[in-house]
């Protein structure tokens, strides 16, 4: 099979948004097993230890051993963020601490039962919703899950296995996720349960007469393994539209239904679900809007959008198509859906409705090969039509048939006058007019009447003998039959060319929507403005009720709405906040509180969501109509585009205010420093010279010298601060003895450290390293003053060196109070002073220049409280790169 695209093949956008919406997240992986006791928990922490082995950040957030002994020997090797505890009913029960885990910020946590259902009270219902939050946090994330506990598959295990599984979590959760399948034949399972590897004996025997049989579990098995190959074919689906690659790449199975308004669409839609469930594939609706669309009365929009919404419900993929005819629009969408099976209803038609239509299933079937076709029979589903609206906007309305008529008469009259004239040669081309006008404005079927009509009116009135239907000469039967032909085929092509013109006519006035919106969000500038834009301009295109929030010190506050007196009651309250919070809709007509009477979507842009736009109908019927959800959502992101470059405006604005008052405070600081350098040097120099003549004298002495240093060191740091800041730090690259660097910094803090014991454990033996010597000597000091500032008193200071694979790490340990978790970033920032910091007289510039340093040295500086005994750590990370092999030999 040729990978290269036909020229019409592009890269699909929603596939490169969904990669790009990746960006930044976590990476969920999911070991998937067909019962409890294959192995899910083991093999998860098999692969954690391996990970934690290449260097990877690992911990576990929660793990159920249920008391197998080989999944706690593994259990001991990695480090456990403790669990939270939550009082329920007077019992305290454990649950995972989502905080701590985000506090401790690893790389990759383990979370076992990802299904799990979260004690009452705690921030989340499911366990699963705290990997979300996890995930969005950039953390990746193993998880384990039986397949019994994926909501689309819960009913078919309950039917064979007949036990129902109450702790469920949606498809989604695992739809992006990388699926591991860990899979044991039956009966080696059935052996370990015997074996007590499982369950407790007592439990083991009960489960094996029940749950556990043979059939279950091989069942059990299949659904696995059919599950994960649906996620490896929708993987593959994503980076085929994303390259733009051709072919149906057959090697799992999509179905593709077509429905249409008429009656019996529903139970197509029911028939594909069995289909589509038998196949273990994907599948997706999709409704063809053709020309003739414009002829459906509004019951049959509401059968077809109850349709459409059925099939929403049953877990189908709901798309509508534009197309001129539905042959056409078929064969597209399901070569662009890489369809390996389409599904189409037999439905009653008329023969003369195939004659003038052709026969859609016959045409499929030969137009779509590489793709099985199931024609499912619709007979006698669909009663007679009664006259109604579909009748009339099919057959015309009087005033239709007057105008048209009316034509003829006027062309027959004008006939009269030619032929009193005495030329009767090309009278029977006049009329042709009037079946043109009809036809074109409104239908072929009025346009064929106007034929006969036309026709029958020309020999009445103009072939001899006149005034009689009766035709004398044969040639004049013939000029009969061709004016009736061609008039027929001009009405067909007349018709043909206005339902063209409609579909081009609602497209446009679709186009013309959206631009008009799109020209008038160019002249908004305050949120406000757009607010109360997209209000109106909502609300009078598609008739409904609208209102939009907007987040606001955490809260979602109305900004505008349509009419403006619309009040939320509680539930709306809540499924705006969840649309919000999922970026997902929510409220009627979603799957989410439906209860709700208003339907809210989310405004997102940049992969964040804005605000929530909320739409009801007057009458409390659904919001809105299917056919209708392409335009909102088009003109939601629009908005969406448009509040996000409102809220970039005020945030360039913000950005060149902190920019001039950076560009103050940089000149202030550096022109202070300046100013104290000076007098400090002079008191410094006059100090050193002083000779106390007492005791009392050179303590007193002593101590004004020190603190004298100290205020010299704030003023280094103040223009330390002002170099980096400015861009102005210069640096002298040359091999730095570590062990040396270490010794020179703590005699130089010799002053600072009175009373201080310093536990070195830097091994002279260390590779040298490529930095700058002064500011790599400033870093040690800050962090060795950092250290004697905030360790409790009398306890020692700890500088420790280690080398790894990576590169060398050396540490500065205190035994103080370390800091609140959370603050291992925010404590280099500028300024930034951790809890009871004023107390003890610091700057708050001594960990920024630190990083400043580092960064500029190509050095990582990292903070993170001791895990051994209270107190925090530094750790200056050199990687290898920058270390010099062989040096110490030299």
């Amino acid at each position: 099979m040729s990978s290269q695209p036909p020229p019409d093949f592009r890269p699909d956008p929603e596939a490169l948004l969904r990669q790009a919406a990746q960006e930044g997240r976590g990476r969920l992986k999911v070991f998937l097993g067909a019962a409890p006791g294959v192995g899910k928990t083991y093999e998860m922490l098999t692969e954690a230890m391996a990970r934690k082995r290449d260097g990877v950040d690992v911990v576990i957030g929660v793990v159920e051993t249920h008391g197998r002994v080989e999944t706690e020997a593994l259990v001991h090797g990695l480090e456990i963020v403790a669990r939270q505890s939550v009082e329920y009913q007077g019992r305290t029960l454990s649950e995972m601490d989502v905080d701590a885990i985000l506090a401790r910020r690893p790389q990759l946590v383990l979370v076992d039962e990802l299904a799990h259902t979260n004690a009452p009270g705690s921030r989340h219902d499911k366990r699963y919703q705290d990997v979300e939050e996890l995930l969005a946090a950039g953390i990746d994330v193993y998880s384990t899950v039986n397949v019994q506990h994926l909501e689309s598959l819960n009913d078919v295990v309950a039917s064979f296995t007949k036990v129902r599984v109450r702790e469920t979590l949606p498809d989604r959760v695992i739809e992006n996720a990388d699926i591991e399948v860990i899979d044991i034949p039956p009966d080696e399972l059935i052996e370990r349960l015997k074996q007590g590897k499982v369950y407790v004996p007592a439990e083991a025997t009960r489960a094996l007469g029940n749950y556990f049989s043979k059939s279950n579990l091989t069942a059990l098995r299949e659904l696995a393994l059919r599950r994960a190959a649906q996620a490896v074919d929708a993987e593959m689906l994503d980076y085929l539209r994303a390259h733009a690659l051709a072919g149906n790449w057959a090697a799992g199975e999509r179905v593709v239904v077509a429905v249409s308004e008429q009656h019996g669409a529903a139970e197509l839609v029911r028939a594909a679900k069995r289909i589509a469930d038998a196949l273990r594939g994907p599948w997706t609706v999709v409704h063809i809007e053709t020309p003739r669309s414009a002829l459906l009365s509004d019951a049959d929009n509401t059968r077809l959008a109850a349709t459409l919404h059925l099939a929403s419900q049953l877990g189908a993929q709901v798309a509508t198509v534009p197309a001129e005819t539905v042959v056409e629009g078929v064969i597209r969408f399901a070569s662009e859906a890489r369809a390996t099976q389409l599904i189409v209803g037999k439905s009653q038609r008329s023969r003369w409705f195939e004659l003038r239509y052709g026969s859609v299933v016959d045409r499929l079937v030969r137009e779509t090969p590489g793709i099985t076709v199931h024609v499912l029979p619709m007979e006698g589903q669909t009663p007679p039509t009664a006259p109604g609206e579909r009748a009339k906007a099919q057959w015309g309305r009087p005033a239709d048939y007057a105008v048209s008529f009316g034509l003829i008469a006027l062309v027959t009259l004008v006939g009269e006058l030619v032929f009193t004239a005495g030329s009767v040669t090309n009278v029977g081309l006049l009329f042709l007019l009037p079946v043109m006008v009809a036809a074109s404005r409104y239908g072929l079927r009025l346009g064929i009447l106007c034929s006969l009509a036309a026709s029958l009116a020309y020999n009445f009135f103009f072939i001899p003998p006149t005034h009689t239907f009766t035709i004398q000469d044969p040639q004049n039967i013939l000029t009969v039959l061709v004016l009736l032909g061609v008039a027929v085929v001009s009405s067909q092509l007349a018709a043909r060319a206005r339902e063209q013109a409609l579909l081009a006519q609602r497209s446009s006035a679709q186009n013309s929507s959206l631009a008009g919106f799109a020209r008038q969000l160019t002249g908004v500038s305050k949120a406000e403005e757009l607010a109360q834009l997209l209000c109106a301009e909502v609300g009078r295109l598609l008739g409904v009720h609208t209102l939009l929030l907007l987040p606001e010190e955490e809260q979602l506050v109305l900004r505008a709405a349509v009419p403006p007196d619309a009040r939320l009651e509680t539930i709306e309250q809540a499924a705006s906040r969840w649309a919000f919070e999922h970026n997902q809709p929510a409220g009627r007509g979603s799957e989410t509180l439906t209860a709700s009477e208003w339907l809210f979507h989310p405004l997102a842009a940049g992969g964040h969501v804005l605000g929530v736009f909320g739409i009801a109908r007057p009458d409390a019927g659904a919001p809105i109509r299917s056919d209708r959800l392409p335009l909102l959502l088009s003109l939601l992101d629009q908005a969406a585009l448009a509040l996000e470059r409102i809220a970039l405006e005020g945030e360039m604005a913000s950005i060149t205010q902190l920019k001039e008052r950076d560009r103050l405070r940089a000149a202030l600081l550096s022109s202070v420093s300046h100013d104290l350098r000076t007098p400090l040097t002079t008191i410094l120099g006059m100090l050193g010279e002083m000779q106390p003549a007492t005791e009392e004298q050179h303590r007193e002495l002593a101590e004004i010298r020190g603190e004298a240093e100290r205020l010299n060191r704030f003023v280094g740091n103040l223009l330390d601060m002002v170099r980096i800041e400015t861009g102005a730090l210069h640096q002298s690259i040359e091999p730095v003895d570590l062990a040396e660097a270490v010794v020179a910094a703590v005699h130089d803090m010799r002053a600072v450290l009175r009373g201080r014991n310093v536990e070195l454990d830097v091994s002279p033996d260390l590779p040298f390293a490529e930095v700058d010597p002064q500011l790599f000597h400033h870093c040690l000091m800050n962090l060795i003053d950092n250290a004697s500032k905030y360790g409790s008193a009398g306890t020692p200071i700890a500088i420790t060196a280690r080398r790894s694979a990576a590169g060398l790490t050396l540490s500065v340990l205190d035994e103080g109070a370390g800091f609140p978790a959370g603050e291992e970033r925010r404590i280099f920032e500028t300024f930034a002073r951790i809890e009871g910091s004023d107390r003890k007289g610091g700057t708050g510039l001594g960990l920024a220049i630190v990083k400043g340093f580092a960064e500029a040295m190509g050095i990582e500086v990292l903070a993170m409280n001791r895990p051994d005994k209270s107190g925090a750590r530094f750790d200056l990370f050199i990687p290898e790169g920058k270390l010099l092999k062989g040096a110490r030999a030299e």
